[in-house]
């Protein structure tokens, strides 16, 4: 996908952060959420270069970046749910590492920021993670599902997708993401200072969007000689996007009132306006 589409986003969100760091009175952190496949590592990188030409030092965490091993995740599913076995969903994320980067950057300490390499299902070898020595400016945090909140209980209660009514018939999955979320990731959004969220059109778009990506991943890893590396099908993914479903589409109903920026996308990614 090129930056094009999303240098409006890039532009908006800098003419924001020139204002909030006015306010800040140390590192800043914005986080920068957005469905799967909007778009959110090209504007974090567009915005990263942005920043850095106004002499501003900035360090960029994926929640991504967070998942836990295939391993760990195993084992929370023989534990919690089966479902928790698929990367995702709040539940797969490692939580507390991702609370103890945050608070070592507000600090202004040292920190290896954590790599996840997609491919092999598994964090990359910590020894090839990037240092990044001294105090930064402003942390850019972004996610799929950074700054959500719970549902109500109520909501819960109906299958969404044919995911949840065939392996999830009784919401115990559902209710462990939605305590997952009231719990340990309020605490580590709570160190967001401010939200800017990438608003899909619709969930359907946002299907389209993850195939997209899909299909980059495999060219990418073709041209590094990589084909032995795991690469989802079409039908993998149509499978997989369920287990996004629910809390995308609550985002998208929720989010825009509580975000600090919102910039509404098309289906091609170009930004329709701004609340």
């Amino acid at each position: 996908m090129g930056s094009r589409p999303l240098t409006a986003s890039s532009e908006r969100i800098r003419a924001a952060l020139e204002g909030w760091l006015v306010q800040a009175g140390g590192p800043f952190v914005l986080g920068l959420c957005g469905a799967q496949g909007s778009g959110k590592s090209t504007l974090a990188s567009l915005l990263t270069e942005g920043l850095e030409d106004r002499g501003r030092k900035v360090a960029v965490l994926s929640l991504d970046d967070l998942y836990l091993s295939r391993a760990r995740r195993a084992e929370r599913a023989r534990g919690a749910h089966p479902l928790f076995a698929v990367r995702g969903p709040p539940g797969t994320h490692d939580v507390g590492a991702g609370i103890s980067l945050l608070d070592a950057l507000k600090a202004g300490h040292p920190v290896r920021l954590p790599r996840f390499d997609k491919a092999e299902d598994a964090p990359a070898p910590s020894e090839t993670w990037p240092v990044l020595d001294g105090p930064v400016d402003v942390v850019i945090f972004e996610g799929w599902c950074v700054g959500a909140t719970p549902e109500s209980p109520e909501a819960l209660a109906p299958p969404i997708n044919a995911l949840e009514a065939r392996d999830d018939p009784h919401g115990v999955w559902r209710r462990a993401v939605n305590d997952a979320l009231a719990g340990p990731y309020a605490d580590l959004f709570s160190r967001i200072d401010r939200l800017v969220m990438l608003a899909a059109p619709s969930f359907e778009v946002v299907r389209a969007w993850r195939t997209q990506q899909e299909h980059d991943l495999k060219r990418r890893l073709a041209a590094d000689g990589r084909t032995g590396a795991h690469v989802m099908s079409d039908a993998d993914i149509a499978r997989f996007i369920q287990h996004y479903e629910r809390l995308t589409r609550h985002m998208l109903r929720d989010m825009p009132a509580r975000a600090d920026l919102v910039l509404h996308l098309d289906e091609h990614r170009r930004l329709k306006d701004a609340a």
